[in-house]
């Protein structure tokens, strides 16, 4: 059934094609922990009321375990109908979220900490399988999201104003509120961190969230929701939707998202900053972080190469801080070549991800 112009008339399509999955098939117990192929892949679903929920599109993204070239998952480039359903679920869950008070909102990501720190390992793994870390850097691409996650039950004490006694009579007084309804978009070569930037910090402090995960290893993302569904997360604070392009452009210009976060390449980032700000969106883009690097003289030759070698060409140099320009001072460049031939040592397979 095609969508019709109305947004009452998308959200019914939307509605009436919900067929809810209570759970994804993996668990904390149970994932894959090799790259064999898999004999019948699902499709992934997106989220939306604390459901995963298949997608009625006609147009997928196949997701291939870069190992192997083998098909682990098709991702949906969902239909307008089913991304304004996503986005009018954040809105209606927005006014009791707000509501809440914040020692309450606390305890739930009390909960959601201990989901991930018992998960840590189901996640590393999904990471591996789909997007090619080794499960060690898997592991700690979780890590530094779990922090964010940890920092984030702070929020009674961040999310105190301010009294400011201007005389003896008068005072100012300051209040943080959240915005609303937010959206994050976020790239491949995190696929929990970068969500787990965004889940904690947009939703402790009383906003509902729209995640976007890369639509090329989405699978982090997915398990991160299902654990803040047992965390206790209401109906409608998280809701996660896949696609590429179009999708991007959708969440760019929905009226009633109110923040966008993005982190990324140059190119899309500069793209998303322009349009979402001309939409009156806050925009917040984490862009093209590569690092430069000099070699002086004095320093220590082995020291230089392992970190050198670690920093250019650990994840493949995908990670946002990866050294892709070194300047080599006076006699160190007599060192490239043994610099080289370390990088060369490096392992480049598919080995199990245990």
């Amino acid at each position: 059934m095609a969508p019709t112009t109305t947004t009452s008339g998308r959200l019914a399509v939307a509605a009436k094609n919900l067929r809810p999955m209570s759970a994804l098939a993996s668990t904390a117990e149970s994932y894959p922990t090799t790259h064999e192929k898999i004999a019948n892949p699902e499709d992934t679903p997106y989220f939306i009321d604390n459901k995963f929920v298949p997608s009625e599109t006609k147009e997928f993204i196949e997701l291939y375990d870069p190992a192997t070239n083998n098909l682990v998952t098709r991702v949906p480039q969902m239909t307008d109908a089913e991304l304004e359903a996503a986005v009018q679920s954040a809105k209606k869950a927005f006014p009791a979220w707000r509501s809440m008070s914040v020692i309450a909102r606390q305890q739930i990501m009390f909960k959601f900490v201990n989901l991930i720190r018992e998960n840590w390992d189901r996640l590393a793994a999904s990471i591996t399988l789909e997007q090619g870390k080794t499960f060690a850097d898997a592991r700690g691409d979780v890590l530094r999201g779990l922090q964010v996650a940890e920092a984030a039950v702070g929020a009674p004490e961040f999310m105190k104003g301010e009294v400011l006694e201007v005389a003896k009579d008068m005072e100012t007084r300051s209040y943080k509120e959240p915005l609303g309804v937010v959206a994050a978009i976020c790239p491949f070569n995190f696929p929990a961190m970068i969500p787990l930037w965004c889940i904690p910090i947009a939703t402790v402090t009383g906003n509902t969230l729209v995640l976007k995960p890369s639509e090329r290893d989405p699978g982090a993302a997915m398990i991160l929701v299902e654990l803040a569904k047992k965390a206790g997360f209401p109906d409608g604070v998280i809701n996660v939707v896949h696609g590429a392009h179009r999708a991007v452009n959708f969440l760019l210009d929905a009226p009633d998202i109110k923040a966008i976060s993005f982190v990324g390449g140059n190119k899309a980032g500069e793209y998303i900053f322009s349009r979402g700000s001309a939409n009156g969106k806050r925009v917040q883009a984490n862009l093209g972080a590569k690092n430069h690097a000099a070699v002086l003289p004095d320093c220590n030759k082995n020291q230089f190469i392992n970190a050198v070698v670690g920093a250019a060409f650990g994840a493949a140099g995908q990670r946002c801080m990866a050294l892709s320009t070194l300047v080599m001072v006076g006699e160190t460049k007599e060192w490239l070549t043994e610099l080289a031939e370390s990088a060369k040592k490096l392992q480049v397979n598919g080995e199990s991800n245990q």
